[in-house]
């Protein structure tokens, strides 16, 4: 089915395919489950925007509305309303990247690989040869990448794909700072796994000076694992006792928690409510 005049119409949801290589992460959580509901009161309120594949007549990519479209998929429905839009898959890169951006809740690491999808459709499109994943030249203006952030922004953002896995999760949980996380990703993927086993073994997490030195270290060649765990075992001057919990145990207490900042603060409302409720018991008693 080809549209012509950009009017929405409905289509399959088994002909849509999400778009190889998005950046978004679609969850089952409390934000899914609002959604469904809402979907399930009110229909889709704004249709996808999807585009036909090369070579095929019946199946399309889809541009903007993977969130949407998985709830329409979990609350039964079998057909979308869609806008096809013929443009190609560099076009529909940015367009993906673009609609998505401005979102209320991003992660660190949705928005790194957005950056880095957009600026490689970018330079496939032959608008910017002289730019790389690395290295940005001086003719990049904020907004050929972001409205939001600059260039330099834009370079420090692309450096966290960098990082292996296990690492940008800590950076998107909060526990790792997005701007040490920057300092981390110079570290080679090897030097990465070993930084895991040390945080493991001294229960905490880098510091901004820390990956600082980490990052100088890699500069001038004198990085080694030894060199490394001798880094994560100097003691920090704010360094203080604390209660620590690993987020794979704790996420069967808070199933619909997405980061670890979000189990920290159900963490502490649940304390205060207990707080608040002995603070009553204890005055009933007092005034019997």
């Amino acid at each position: 089915m080809q549209n012509t005049n950009n009017a929405p119409v409905m289509i399959p949801a088994s002909s849509i395919r999400p778009f190889a290589g998005h950046p978004y992460k679609v969850l089952d959580n409390e934000e899914m489950s609002a959604l469904v509901n809402s979907i399930n009161e009110q229909g889709i309120m704004s249709p996808l925007i999807v585009r036909p594949i090369e070579g095929r007549s019946d199946v399309y990519e889809l541009i903007s509305g993977h969130r949407r479209l998985h709830a329409a998929q979990l609350a039964g429905l079998t057909e979308v309303p869609v806008v096809v839009e013929a443009v190609s898959r560099d076009e529909a890169a940015i367009m993906l990247v673009d609609s998505n951006l401005h979102r209320e809740h991003i992660l660190p690491s949705e928005k790194a690989f957005a950056y880095k999808l957009k600026l490689e459709a970018m330079k496939r499109q032959g608008r910017r040869t002289d730019l790389t994943s690395d290295q940005f030249g001086p003719k990049l203006t904020a907004a050929e990448i972001s409205d939001d952030d600059g260039p330099t922004q834009v370079k420090r953002y692309i450096r966290l794909t960098h990082l292996i896995p296990a690492l940008l999760d800590m950076v998107d949980d909060g526990r790792i700072a997005f701007s040490v996380g920057v300092e981390l990703s110079f570290l080679d993927s090897d030097l990465q796994a070993a930084l895991m086993t040390a945080i493991d073994l001294n229960d905490c997490t880098p510091s901004y000076a820390q990956a600082v030195h980490m990052h100088k270290a890699v500069n001038d060649g004198s990085i080694d694992e030894d060199m490394l765990f001798e880094i994560m075992a100097e003691e920090k001057p704010n360094q203080k006792e604390k209660v620590s919990f690993n987020m794979a145990e704790m996420q069967r207490y808070f199933p619909n928690a997405r980061t670890a900042a979000d189990i920290r603060s159900a963490i502490l409302r649940m304390l205060d409510r207990h707080m608040k409720d002995k603070g009553k018991e204890q005055r009933s008693d007092e005034a019997r």
